[in-house]
């Protein structure tokens, strides 16, 4: 068997009913012990990544140490004091590979334990009862992707890439555009006929099917968005509302020249909607990125795990079909951008509230990946740009205090986004709130991020429908002349805007720092208003004036701690309900129509010392907050309980 192994790690059917002839063993154990020499193969191969990773993470300490000191002996050259800024990119570095050196151990600690479990001639995980199977994850499943060959690898790539260009440039029958809503539909059978798709014994799909696509303009060279695909972390940043995890689990190839044409990588990701009440969406594929011609590249992402023998398809909730974009070069910086989103789920109950807008594919589909891209790509544009109208950037004086601003802005929306969701970063505890309104609340201990305040922090989330148009809600959490409506901080009292920083067309796309003035003292805010076509948030967090003043100027903000709370705001993909409060109906087309599901974020600093407990206090304290904000929201709009 050795021998064989060694000419053919995946031997065929007949080659292993052949073997098990001349051994007098059963083609079973033949198959097993193939399946447990690949795994011990692949160990070997990842205790030495993994040495190798673990000295080159020494090294990066050792410089990010030497920088960090050397740094922290500079001035600030806006205002010529200290500052504690540090290499944004060091830092980020050395985190993934913290990251990475973490997911090696815990694979070779799960093979050893498989191999100790199920020594040579036993059964194997595949046969293990279904409580077994259950608790297995989706990475444990991918561990057998490493002893695919690459020429396997890239022929199912080359299939996905020409599916993509065919589904994103096809009109009808395979896409049939709906008349209620405006969207594309896929013609699920005429889909089957053009990909000659295998049908499932029972004539359906064993799982839910999702398939949107959905086209747009955004900002941004050609080769800058290619990039920011293929690069984890710019991916990553790209899409915080949607993007929870993310990483380069193999590179399969690095491509040809300066922008690497023809490059494969596997990937994963934890996709995420911006509450705790919907469950994430754990997605291992493979992404290629090719130029089609000058002006056009295609990225396409594709699912693998259908490959080998032992793999069960029923650990992956969540796979690809061939899915990605088509980018094509408009010249004065923008790009004409054709996604396709194609999905296969495993079927499962979705909280009623957000049954309609999960099953209907808008959340996870071709329409939000576009908006959220069109939103990132123009608060690049606005964060680059030097020739700002003062219109559009007034209270702060410099270029540099503007950058700064919107810089840290951008942390604390980020920071909210991760803060919110259904990630496994979080456990989630439900309590009723004194609405009625179900309430999750989480804690996390903040040991050594200067970025966010040092200790416990409370984060309690609830999500509710109104009957309300979501630009209408959109409009007046903004609006700091009715903030005193629902921020029960205020205590009645009035707002005022200090600054105010454009970063988009749409005049909801804007940072403001406000004034708060009471009785005892005066408080500013930072707050970060986003909107597109598909969601709108309101971020905001209660900021040191003194280190504010400091940003203003064009210091550095990345060590300003900031805890940020607010509202995301999507449609509730009714879009045949009416209205029952309208605004910017004018320049809002037919889907301003239909309720909104809100969810709304506090966090909260309990205690300063990382090592206390969280207290029963602290979570009545979040219940009332959150309580009461939602009465106050539907008293001002009119949509009360019953």
């Amino acid at each position: 068997m050795e021998a064989l192994f060694k000419e053919s790690p995946h031997p065929d059917e007949k080659q292993r009913q052949q073997l098990s002839k001349q051994l007098g063993l059963a083609p079973r154990q033949v198959k097993f012990w193939f399946q447990n020499r690949r795994t011990q193969i692949k160990a070997i191969q990842e205790r030495h990544e993994n040495s190798l990773l673990k000295g080159e993470m020494e090294k990066l300490r050792d410089e990010n140490k030497a920088m960090r000191e050397q740094i922290n002996k500079a001035c600030c050259p806006n205002c010529g004091s200290a500052t504690t800024s540090r290499d944004a990119t060091l830092t980020t570095e050395e985190q993934q590979l913290r990251i990475e050196n973490a997911r090696l151990k815990s694979e070779v600690e799960k093979l050893r334990a498989a191999l100790v479990k199920y020594p040579l001639g036993t059964s194997s995980p595949s046969s293990s009862t279904g409580q077994d199977q259950e608790n297995r994850s989706s990475l444990d499943f991918y561990t057998g992707i490493f002893g695919l060959e690459k020429s396997r690898i890239m022929e199912i790539v080359n299939q996905a890439m020409e599916e993509l260009q065919k589904m994103a440039t096809a009109g009808e029958p395979l896409w049939v555009r709906s008349v209620e809503t405006g969207r594309e539909i896929l013609n699920y059978d005429e889909y089957i006929k053009e990909f000659n798709i295998e049908i499932p014994a029972s004539g359906r799909p064993k799982r839910s099917i999702e398939a949107s696509r959905d086209t747009g303009v955004v900002f941004v060279d050609l080769p800058r968005l290619v990039q920011s695909f293929m690069d984890v972390n710019q991916w990553k940043e790209m899409f915080p509302s949607m993007i929870s995890k993310a990483a380069t689990v193999d590179v399969i190839s690095n491509g040809e020249g300066d922008n690497r044409n023809g490059a494969v990588q596997l990937m994963f990701a934890e996709l995420q909607m911006l509450t705790p009440l919907v469950p994430t969406r754990e997605v291992y594929f493979v992404r290629c990125s090719k130029q089609l011609s000058p002006e056009q590249w295609a990225v396409v992402d594709v699912s693998i795990d259908k490959v080998e023998d032992n793999i069960d398809a029923s650990l992956v909730k969540c796979r690809k079909r061939p899915s990605g974009c088509i980018i094509e070069d408009k010249s004065n910086g923008h790009c004409k951008v054709i996604w396709v989103e194609h999905l296969e789920c495993q079927k499962s109950t979705v909280q009623t509230m957000y049954r309609s807008i999960v099953n209907s594919g808008l959340a996870f589909g071709a329409r939000h990946w576009v908006a959220t891209l069109q939103l990132q790509c123009e608060r690049l544009v606005f964060f680059m740009a030097t020739n700002v109208p003062m219109k559009d950037s007034t209270g702060v004086a410099t270029l540099a205090g503007r950058k700064s601003i919107l810089k840290m802005a951008q942390r604390m929306t980020s920071s909210f986004c991760r803060a919110i969701g259904a990630s496994s970063y979080h456990t989630w505890t439900k309590i009723s709130s004194k609405t009625g309104d179900d309430i999750r609340i989480s804690s996390r201990k903040n040991l050594n991020d200067p970025g966010e305040p040092l200790g416990v922090i409370l984060c309690a989330v609830s999500s509710v429908w109104l009957p309300v148009s979501p630009y209408a809600l959109f409009d007046f959490l903004r609006d700091e002349n009715r903030r005193n409506e629902w921020d029960i901080m205020l205590n009645g009292g009035p707002a005022q805007t200090i600054a105010n920083l454009s970063k988009g067309q749409d005049r909801g796309n804007a940072v403001t720092i406000q004034t708060m003035k009471s009785k005892e003292n005066s408080m500013w805010i930072l707050q970060d208003s986003c909107i597109n076509a598909y969601e709108s948030m309101v971020v905001y967090a209660p900021v040191d004036i003194t280190g504010m003043q400091s940003v203003m100027t064009g210091c550095d903000s990345s060590n300003m701690a900031v805890l940020s709370s607010g509202f995301s705001i999507l449609p509730d993909g009714l879009e045949s309900r009416p209205m029952v409060i309208t605004s910017r109906q004018e320049d809002r087309g037919s889907d301003s129509e239909g309720g909104t599901l809100l969810t709304v974020a506090f966090q909260v600093l309990t205690n300063t010392s990382p090592t206390a407990k969280l207290t029963m206090e602290s979570v009545e304290s979040a219940n009332t907050l959150i309580s009461c904000t939602l009465r106050n929201i539907k008293t001002s709009l009119q949509c009360e309980d019953g």
